[in-house]
């Protein structure tokens, strides 16, 4: 009996396991032309700056499908990963790349969906998806 418990139990929690583990994020390359990307930075993933900051985009992730912007976070600097050597941050940062690959804007705080969503609608890409032709 204690065999067959333990094989449910792990059974049940090997979807667990690998969604646990880190999937391979995309690069800025591969998103130019496709995407806008908000890079979220921190030195680590317990930094109060980006649980909110994670917090305030999963929350409204309708607004930011809608201009198309992909998510990419780094909060191991010890890494060194390709982000950080491309962006350079310096602790917690926000930063936004237009789908050409130019960076549109740095933030040292968090930003709202709102805030967000809002200077991407300013961006002359943006306008010119939706016709818009205010300043």
């Amino acid at each position: 009996m204690p065999s067959a418990l333990a094989a449910l139990l792990i059974a049940l929690l090997a979807p667990l396991a690998a969604l646990a583990q880190d999937t391979p994020q995309p690069t800025l390359d591969e998103l130019r032309g496709q995407s806008r990307v908000a890079v979220v930075f921190a030195n680590s993933p317990d930094d109060p700056k980006f649980i909110q900051q994670m917090a305030w985009l999963d929350a409204e992730p309708d607004a930011l499908e809608e201009r198309n912007v992909v998510v990419l976070t780094d909060t191991d600097p010890k890494a060194n990963g390709p982000l950080r050597q491309r962006l350079r941050p310096v602790g917690f940062g926000v930063v936004l790349i237009d789908i050409d690959g130019t960076i549109a804007t740095r933030r040292p705080l968090p930003a709202t969906v709102r805030e967000v969503v809002n200077f991407i609608d300013r961006m002359p890409s943006r306008r010119q998806e939706t016709g818009s032709h205010r300043p």
